[in-house]
C-alpha cells in the first residue's frame, strides 16, 4: 500500500505544514474575539460565551460523586509520547530510531520495568509511588489524521468524520446538554465549565458551535476578574465625556450580563494557594483552578494547556522543558488541592492531539500517531498501565506507532465512572458504546442502569477427585464486581471475585474442600453496579 503522507506531517511538507498552523491559529483568533461561538462576546483579549445552568452545577460537601471534577490538560502541539514514557524494555530500538534525539538511560527514573520518564519529570515521581498516576498507553483512533487542526477537532469532538458531519459539537458539550438541555433558557449561576488558554478547543460546543464553556484567554485576564469580581472597570474611563460614558454603559452591560463574575471572585478570594508554584504557564493556570476548587466555586469542568509540542526541530532543547514544566506543574497542583482537602475529587487527563513519528528527523520529530494519555490523582488508588505496549518494529505504512486504545474508550470510563453519567447516555454522547477501562473508581450505588445478570450453577468433578463448583455469569456492562460464597447461616466462606470485568461471559470457581465442607446448601452473592444477586447451590 501507498504511504499515506498527509498534509503538514513534516517540515519537509513546508507548504502545507505552514498552511495548517495558519488555519489552525485564525481559529485561534477568530474564537477569542467571539465571532465563532455564536454567543460569545469579545472583551478585549477576553472571550467569554454561554454555559451550563444553574441546576447543572454540581454541590458542595463531602466529597460525593456529585463533587468530581475533570480537569483537561491540553499539550497542544502533538506530544512526542515515547520521550516521555520511555519504552526502557525496547531500549535498543528506540535509540536506533533516534540517535540524538534519545533519553540517555543515565537520565531516566523507572515507572517499573518496562517503562522510564525522563529524570526533568522528576517531580511526579511521588504522585506515581503513592499510587496517584496511570498511563494508559498507545492511544489513537483509526486512519489517524495528522493535521493539528482536524486531529484536535476529532479528539475534542470524540468524532472521526467531523470534517462530514453537520453535528460539530464537542463531547463535553454533549455531556453538559444532556445534564441541561434547556440551558441556553437559563441564566446561569455559577460556570459548568471554564477553558483557560484554550481557546481554539472545540470540546465544550454545542452543535451550533456555540462555546458552552466560560473562555478566559490568559491567566491574567482570569486573575483579573476573580480579583475585582468584574469582567471590566466601570470607574477608569476615559477622559473623552461622549465617549467615556459609552464605554462605561457598555462595560457595564458586560458586567451585568456575564454576572458570575462575582461568583468566581467569591471562590478565588475565599482560599490562597498554598504551595509556592513555578513560574511557568502551566502552573500559573493550575494554580488559579485550584484556588477556584478550593474556594468551592463549583466547576465541574475545567481545561488547561500547554503549548509549544510541535516539535519538528530543536527537540532536545524544547521538549525536556516542557516535561518538566507539565511534571512540576501537575505535583504542585495536588499538593495544594491537598491543603485544601480537596485532591480525593479531582481527576486530571492530559492529552494531545496526535504523537511523533518513531524515527527522529534532523533535530526533532514529524508528526505521529498513538501516544500515551496520563492520568493522576488519588482516586486512580493505585499506579499501574493500561493498553498494549508500544511496538516499535510493528508499524503502519507511515513508520507510525499503531494504537490498542481508542481514545473513546477513555472518554466513555470518565463519563461512566467518574461524572457518573448512565452508560446508555454515555454510548449516546459518543455514538456508539466503547468498551470501558478499568482507571480504579465507579460509581456503584449511583448509577440508574441495571446490569442483568444471566446466572447459573454449574458442577465441575475436579481430576484429583475433590469436586468444585463453578458459579457463571454474564454482565451486559463492565464493572466492577465481587462474587462470594455464604453458609446458610450468612457467614462468609470465601470471596471467589474482586475485580473490574468487562462485558461478556465470566465464571468463578468455588472448591468446597478448602472449608472442609460438602454436601450442604450454600449461598452465593453476586454484587455489582449496586446490584445484588444471589442464588443457592449445593457444595460437592
Amino acid at each position: 500500500m501507498p504511504k499515506n503522507n498527509k498534509r503538514g506531517t513534516s517540515l519537509k511538507d513546508q507548504k502545507m505544514h505552514s498552511h495548517d498552523h495558519q488555519t489552525w491559529s485564525r481559529r485561534n483568533f477568530i474564537q477569542a474575539l467571539g465571532m465563532a461561538t455564536g454567543g460569545g462576546m469579545a472583551l478585549g483579549s477576553f472571550s467569554v460565551s454561554a454555559m451550563a445552568s444553574g441546576s447543572f452545577l454540581p454541590l458542595t460537601g463531602n466529597g460525593d460523586v456529585d463533587e468530581r471534577i475533570l480537569v483537561l490538560i491540553r499539550l497542544k502541539g502533538g506530544n512526542d509520547g515515547l520521550n516521555m514514557i520511555v519504552p526502557i524494555f525496547d531500549y535498543g530500538t528506540y535509540q536506533d530510531a533516534r540517535p540524538t534525539i534519545r533519553i540517555p538511560q543515565n537520565q531516566l527514573l523507572s515507572l517499573n520495568d518496562k517503562f522510564a520518564v525522563p529524570n526533568t519529570m522528576q517531580s511526579i515521581m511521588p504522585m506515581w509511588n503513592e499510587g496517584q498516576m496511570k498511563v494508559v498507553n498507545t492511544v489513537g483512533y483509526d486512519n489517524h489524521n495528522l493535521s493539528h487542526f482536524s486531529s484536535s477537532d476529532i479528539w475534542n469532538s470524540a468524532d472521526t468524520d467531523l470534517q462530514s458531519n453537520l453535528d460539530k459539537s464537542g463531547w463535553l458539550g454533549r455531556y453538559i446538554l444532556d445534564q441541561n438541555p434547556d440551558y441556553l433558557e437559563n441564566l446561569p449561576d455559577i460556570p459548568g465549565a471554564i477553558k483557560i488558554s484554550s481557546g481554539s478547543s472545540i470540546a465544550y460546543h454545542n452543535p451550533d458551535q456555540i462555546d458552552l464553556a466560560v473562555n478566559f484567554n490568559t491567566p491574567d485576564r482570569l486573575i483579573s476578574i476573580a480579583e475585582s469580581g468584574l469582567v471590566y472597570d466601570t470607574e477608569n474611563l476615559p477622559d473623552d465625556c461622549y465617549y467615556g460614558e459609552q464605554v462605561g454603559f457598555l462595560r457595564s452591560i458586560m458586567n451585568v450580563t456575564f454576572n458570575y463574575a462575582p461568583q468566581i471572585s467569591d471562590a478565588y478570594m475565599s482560599t490562597s494557594n498554598s504551595v509556592a508554584y513555578s513560574n511557568n504557564e502551566l502552573s500559573r493556570q493550575l494554580a488559579i483552578v485550584a484556588r477556584l476548587i478550593k474556594g468551592n466555586l463549583g466547576t465541574r469542568l475545567y481545561m488547561v494547556t500547554l503549548d509549544g509540542f510541535d516539535t519538528h526541530e530543536n527537540q532536545n532543547n524544547s521538549h525536556p522543558v516542557l516535561m518538566n514544566n507539565l511534571a512540576r506543574a501537575v505535583s504542585e497542583f495536588y499538593s495544594d488541592l491537598a491543603a485544601g482537602d480537596k485532591e480525593n475529587d479531582v481527576l486530571a487527563m492530559s492529552y494531545s492531539e496526535f504523537g511523533r513519528r518513531i524515527n527522529e528527523n534532523t533535530g526533532g520529530t514529524d508528526h505521529g500517531t498513538a501516544a500515551p494519555v496520563m492520568l493522576f490523582g488519588p482516586a486512580l488508588n493505585e499506579n499501574g498501565f493500561l493498553g498494549d505496549d508500544p511496538d516499535l518494529s510493528d508499524t503502519d505504512n507511515n513508520g507510525n506507532l499503531k494504537h490498542s486504545i481508542d481514545f473513546r474508550q477513555i472518554y466513555a470510563s470518565i463519563l461512566e465512572s467518574w461524572l457518573c453519567v448512565d452508560p446508555s447516555t454515555v454510548d449516546a454522547i459518543l455514538g456508539e458504546s466503547y468498551q470501558r477501562l478499568d482507571l480504579g473508581f465507579d460509581c456503584i450505588g449511583v448509577s440508574t442502569h441495571d446490569i442483568p445478570l444471566v446466572q447459573g450453577v454449574k458442577h465441575l468433578a475436579r481430576p484429583n477427585g475433590s469436586g468444585g463448583t463453578i458459579i457463571e455469569y454474564h454482565l451486559d456492562r463492565p464493572g466492577n464486581i465481587q462474587v462470594s460464597v455464604f453458609s446458610i447461616m450468612g457467614q462468609r466462606l470465601a470471596t471467589l471475585v474482586n475485580e473490574y470485568q468487562q462485558t461478556g461471559k465470566h465464571e468463578a470457581l468455588y472448591q468446597s474442600h478448602y472449608h472442609g465442607i460438602s454436601t450442604m446448601p450454600l449461598v452465593y452473592r453476586i454484587e455489582v453496579g449496586g446490584k445484588l444477586y444471589s442464588g443457592k447451590f449445593i457444595s460437592t
